[in-house]
């Protein structure tokens, strides 16, 4: 799937600390906005300890996680959308949901850019730059559609002056466009200019180590102060992560969470709630060659999700033969799931659920 998170935020927020902690790529830390000349590219393993209890069965050859793209932009800062951040701003247009990382730390040898910690006002900062791009991308369509009803009589493009004068309003009053009080038909109107405030986002409180529990005063602020919105809040410590990110065996690291009083690392939160985040699922195949867990959008079927691992397959798609991870891991095998009737024949509607062990079968 090539489906792609940003993570944005101002400049000394750690959210590069937490892209090195989880990508395949190390990207260099600036403390300053603006130090980098692009963005940082990098692909994470999605964790999943469902493939693991699966193999305990199989005992495949191989274990294959799924992956999910992840994009870390420059930092931002204020009056950015105006000057240099422009094409920092543009690399935001290019993905499809945001990780929005917020500073709730103090450190003396790291000032912060705006002088004070106080993540409520950060976050304030980002919203408005991305909500100046997209009322600039907003009254420019609008002049086009407003140009076409009064000369062309075009009813259509009449209905999109009303939705996008909705847009343009709500971006006016320092509101993001994901929020603006239009029906799901309507956001027709926006598709073509991907606007940055209408993508899906979640925030991370990156906090000092001793709050990687508990959280502390900033995170505590912030999170009351976003309670209307909806979104997921997760607090990390990403100075900590970098820490266990760096442990060579998983034996180091166990050792390390447990003195840290944690049960897994952050990060493996905060990848899966970007793999949801992008509404994404997951199904798996299993044979003696290797376990291997599949990305694809909730609510597609059996032939589209067969046409993930191969178009060959959705092409010649005749039928899958789906276990349910909760029925496999209950009866041990496949063939045991067959005789309790737990493995179910089905066809070319069947929408694919998570968790589902798919064998297709196919003819091309």
């Amino acid at each position: 799937m090539a489906l792609k998170c940003g993570i944005i935020g101002l400049a000394g927020s750690g959210k590069t600390t937490l892209f090195n902690c989880i990508s395949n790529t190390r990207a260099e830390i600036h403390k300053t906005a603006f130090t980098s000349s692009k963005s940082n590219l990098g692909t994470m393993n999605v964790p999943d300890p469902r493939l693991y209890e699966i193999d305990k069965f199989i005992h495949s050859a191989k274990i294959v996680p799924t992956s999910i793209e992840m994009v870390d932009i420059p930092g931002l800062s204020k009056g950015g959308s105006q000057t240099e951040g422009n094409k920092f701003l543009a690399d935001i247009r290019n993905v499809d949901a945001l990780i929005h990382v917020l500073r709730c730390f103090d450190d003396p040898l790291l000032p912060h850019i705006e002088g004070s910690v106080n993540p409520v006002r950060d976050k304030e900062i980002v919203d408005l730059e991305l909500q100046i791009k997209d009322l600039e991308s907003v009254e420019k369509k609008l002049h086009r559609l407003d140009r076409a009803a009064k000369t062309g009589g075009d009813k259509d493009a009449k209905h999109g002056v009303e939705i996008l004068t909705i847009y343009k309003d709500h971006l006016e009053s320092f509101q993001s466009a994901r929020t603006a009080p239009v029906h799901k038909e309507d956001k027709r109107f926006i598709e073509d200019l991907f606007l940055l405030s209408d993508k899906p986002v979640m925030y991370v409180c990156n906090v000092d180590d001793r709050s990687a529990l508990t959280g502390n005063d900033f995170s505590n602020i912030f999170i009351e102060s976003a309670k209307e919105e909806n979104q997921e809040i997760l607090v990390i410590a990403g100075k900590l992560e970098a820490e266990i990110a760096e442990l060579e065996t998983s034996e180091d690291r166990a050792e390390f969470l447990a003195d840290a009083g944690l049960t897994e690392p952050g990060v493996n939160r905060l990848v899966r709630s970007a793999y949801h985040l992008l509404d994404l699922q997951t199904f798996f195949t299993a044979g003696p060659k290797e376990v291997r867990a599949w990305t694809i959008h909730k609510g597609m079927t059996a032939p589209q999700a067969a046409g993930v691992i191969h178009s060959d397959l959705e092409r010649g798609f005749i039928r899958s033969e789906v276990m349910k991870y909760v029925e496999f891991i209950k009866y041990g095998s496949e063939h045991a799931c067959r005789e309790a009737g737990k493995l179910l024949i089905e066809g070319k509607n069947y929408i694919v659920q998570d968790g589902d062990i798919l064998h297709i079968r196919f003819n091309v």
